[in-house]
Parts: structure tokens; C-alpha cells; sequence
């Protein structure tokens, strides 16, 4: 266990290693109270615990469980869950090749593909790094999310009041903090305000997970901004180019 460790603190540093240990501790505690308000709702035993190996996806799992212990019907709580789990597509192009070539890794790699693990990722530079950092997250995060779906679930009269514990604004939290860095960036900073303009906009007349969704539209500025970028780039080499042919010809003719 040491050794792995302390090969891991030297692929990744001390820093980001434990940034890694926090969000898995954090997930582990939000784990604990899916397991507690699901089996405090009447639901099986069994349920939290095969949600969170099959699905792990902690925001579509909370949202299936509450639409169902609200007496919702499975098919709407199961799309539900899904238009959730959207956000997932953009996902597996912005970190694809952290998963590798081979078929096996490329299913486990997209089941351990959530919200942490990309934030991670994106957040290095280096390539053998980003996929070091997406591997250790998602590894750490499936384990721990379990045992504390596990743990929730046979203490669950303990820990039925996540309100009371604040276990219900850790998963928020953590995402905040994994999102605070990049709002260094302008762009980014334009792109979040839009999406979070969107979706505050959006919540009252729309179904949960829509205004989600709808958010993504952020996303658009900093996808058009690098093209941009790029055509005045290209353009300015063209006309570059064009001035020294120029300057050539009118070599060549003197």
C-alpha cells in the first residue's frame, strides 16, 4: 500500500494526491447519505448498493431515488436520470484519450468518466499526468463511493437526516471547489455566468435536469472563441505569406 502510494505521490505530486484523498472522502460521505435516504425512504436494501456499482452517477442515483420515493413513476425517474447523464457526451470528447485503445479500458474508463474525474484530467497539462490523475480519481472515487453507499445503507436510521449533518451540500461543495480554479480564465468566466444565467432562468418552468442542460449553452462561447482565434491566425500567415511573394516578384523585377 505505501509503495503504491508512494508512487503515486511521485507520478502526481504531493499536492494533487491529496487534493484527490479530499474529493474521495467527500464523495464517500455523500455516498453514505444516498445509502441512508434511500433505505429510510422504504426502498430495498439492495438498491443504493446496485445503483452505485452499475450506474455511479451520483446526481442521476439522488434524482431516481427522490422521484421514486415521491411516488414518481420508474420510467420518468429512469429518463430523468438519463437527461442528467447527458452531460456525459461532451464529457467523453474532452477526455477520451485519457482511456486508452484497448475495448476493456475504454468501458471501464467511460463508467468512471463523472464530474470529478474530468475536472481533474482537464485541469493537467501533461498528458501521462492527465491520465495518471483521471485513473487514481476514478479508482478512488468508484471504492469509496461504494463503501459509503454501504455503510449509508445499514446506518441509515443513524444518518436519515442529511439536512440536519449538512451531507446534502457536500457533492455542490465539492464541485465548486474542483470549478473555482478555472474561472481564472476569461472566457470561462463569460461561459459560466451565461450558463448559470440559463439554468437560474430556466428552473422554475422546466423539469430537474433540464436547466442542466440548458447550461451547456455556456459552453458554446469557449468552443467559438478558439476557431475564431485560429481563422485570424490562418489569415494573418495568408497575407504574411502573400507580402513576401510579393516582395520577391518585385526583387526579381528590379
Amino acid at each position: 500500500m505505501r509503495s503504491i502510494w508512494r508512487t503515486l505521490t511521485n507520478r502526481l505530486g504531493p499536492r494533487l494526491l491529496r487534493d484527490i484523498a479530499l474529493v474521495c472522502a467527500a464523495d464517500g460521505l455523500v455516498g453514505a447519505s444516498f445509502g441512508a435516504i434511500t433505505v429510510s425512504s422504504g426502498l430495498p436494501l439492495w438498491l443504493p448498493m446496485l445503483m452505485s456499482v452499475v450506474v455511479f452517477a451520483g446526481a442521476a442515483q439522488f434524482m431516481f431515488v427522490g422521484l421514486i420515493a415521491s411516488g414518481g413513476n420508474p420510467v420518468a425517474a429512469v429518463l430523468a436520470g438519463l437527461l442528467v447523464n447527458a452531460r456525459h457526451l461532451p464529457f467523453g470528447f474532452a477526455v477520451g484519450d485519457v482511456f486508452g485503445r484497448s475495448l476493456l479500458r475504454r468501458a471501464v474508463g467511460a463508467h468512471l468518466m463523472i464530474d470529478e474525474t474530468v475536472a481533474f484530467a482537464l485541469a493537467q497539462r501533461d498528458a501521462d499526468k492527465r491520465r495518471i490523475a483521471f485513473w487514481t480519481c476514478g479508482i478512488g472515487l468508484f471504492a469509496c463511493w461504494n463503501l459509503g453507499v454501504v455503510a449509508g445503507a445499514f446506518g441509515g436510521t443513524v444518518i436519515s437526516d442529511t439536512d440536519a449533518l449538512g451531507l446534502d451540500a457536500a457533492f455542490p461543495a465539492v464541485l465548486l471547489a474542483l470549478v473555482l480554479p478555472s474561472l481564472k480564465d476569461r472566457s470561462t468566466r463569460i461561459a459560466v455566468l451565461v450558463g448559470v444565467v440559463l439554468a437560474l432562468a430556466a428552473t422554475p418552468l422546466l423539469p430537474a435536469g433540464v436547466p442542466v442542460l440548458l447550461a451547456l449553452a455556456g459552453v458554446l462561447l469557449t468552443v467559438r472563441r478558439p476557431r475564431n482565434a485560429d481563422r485570424s491566425k490562418q489569415s494573418h500567415k495568408q497575407s504574411h505569406k502573400q507580402s513576401r511573394e510579393q516582395e520577391s516578384t518585385q526583387e526579381g523585377a528590379s
